[in-house]
Parts: C-alpha cells; sequence; structure tokens
C-alpha cells in the first residue's frame, strides 16, 4: 500500500436525495477516523491465566472528528442544521486511494471558535448510528 496525503482525506455529507450526492466539508485541516469494537470477556478457569474474547459479538461503531477553518460553505451550513436538530445525515470519508467509508453518522458536538487576529475556525465529532460500509 502507498502513502497517502492527508489533504486527501475528505469528509463529505450528503445532499438527503435520492440516490444521494456528497458534498466535501470545506475547510478541514484535520480529519480523524477510529473503529471501535466493544470485546466481549469470556475468559474463564479453563483459560490458563489468558484473557479469551468471543468473536464477531459487541458492539461495532465508527468516530469521526475533525477541524478546520470556516468558509461559510453549503455543507458547513448542512453540519449544523443537522447539529443543531439533533439529526443524524448521511456521511462518507474518501481516501487518496479512493476507498470509501458510508454510513449514517450523528453529530455530537459541534464547535466553533475564533481569535480576534485569527479566522473562525470549527471542531466536530461524529458518531456512527447502524451499519457502515467500505466501498
Amino acid at each position: 500500500m502507498a502513502a497517502e496525503k492527508g489533504s486527501a482525506f475528505l469528509l463529505r455529507i450528503s445532499d438527503g436525495e435520492v440516490p444521494a450526492t456528497y458534498a466535501t466539508v470545506a475547510g478541514m485541516r484535520t480529519t480523524q477516523l477510529a473503529i471501535n469494537a466493544e470485546g466481549i470477556v469470556v475468559t474463564n478457569k479453563g483459560s490458563g491465566g489468558w484473557r479469551e474474547m468471543l468473536p464477531e459479538a459487541g458492539v461495532r461503531s465508527v468516530s469521526i472528528s475533525g477541524s478546520g477553518v470556516f468558509t461559510g460553505s453549503a455543507a458547513e451550513t448542512r453540519l449544523k442544521e443537522k447539529a443543531l436538530a439533533g439529526a443524524a445525515d448521511d456521511f462518507e470519508v474518501v481516501f487518496e486511494s479512493g476507498e470509501r467509508i458510508r454510513g449514517k453518522f450523528l453529530i455530537t458536538r459541534l464547535d466553533y471558535g475564533g481569535d480576534f487576529n485569527g479566522e473562525r475556525s470549527y471542531t466536530l465529532s461524529l458518531e456512527s448510528t447502524g451499519a457502515v460500509t467500505v466501498l
């Protein structure tokens, strides 16, 4: 696998139509994605002192976070509307290789900030709700 540029690691939000068109969340400087799996421990007296985990059990989720410079784009406006409504929306993360991760996410945090002599910035956190697919 070849190295990939961080600048090509994009977060995109759906327009809500069917079929969906995705718009890149503009102004992002950092994007992070975490794939989480809640383990189910089945260790018992016969485990020989080693922890044992139940495969393919527990809760799986994907977390996305990022930060950037506010640009006033339509995608940023949609983010704010969804955050205020507490509504989930379809998102996708795109990698330079062309691989995409797509699913429904809830915006769990959206912060704005800015210094008197600097740009307006934002940070956001999203949590998956339902299955997430790799395309």
